[in-house]
């Protein structure tokens, strides 16, 4: 009888110990978000070294009818991107953008014949 206490114990005590985690998981803070402007730099990063020596990412940024080709992404801060390019005129364009709404279509060109392929430049905030 003894044997059979001790197991009931022992199920008693799983079952406080694992409403104890669920509650403490509940109660716990979140977990500090992912960096999105890394995660954005990474996958820009990414898809340029899968390029071909032929082969350049053309990055496009678009804003109501203003697109830019972007050239360069610039991280200020985590949150912040600046992105620097040429507009449909051929002109110099900057867009400060929020990185948590910032959308960015890329697409791999061939490079003119003879032309060294353009690559984004990425610059990531300074660590503090």
């Amino acid at each position: 009888m003894a044997l059979g206490e001790f197991t009931k114990q022992l199920a008693q005590q799983a079952l406080m110990s694992a409403a104890k985690d669920v509650t403490a998981k509940e109660a716990a803070p979140p977990a500090v978000a992912d960096n999105l402007g890394a995660t954005i730099l990474g996958q820009i990063a990414a898809m340029q070294k899968a390029l071909k020596e032929d082969e350049e990412l053309a990055v496009y940024f678009q804003n109501g009818p203003d697109r830019i080709r972007v050239l360069e992404v610039f991280l200020p801060s985590p949150k912040v991107a600046v992105l620097s390019g040429v507009d449909q005129d051929r002109g110099f364009a900057r867009a400060v953008s929020p990185v948590e709404s910032l959308q960015l279509v890329a697409r791999v060109v061939k490079a003119q014949p003879g032309a060294k392929p353009a690559r984004v430049a990425l610059i990531a905030p300074k660590a503090q």
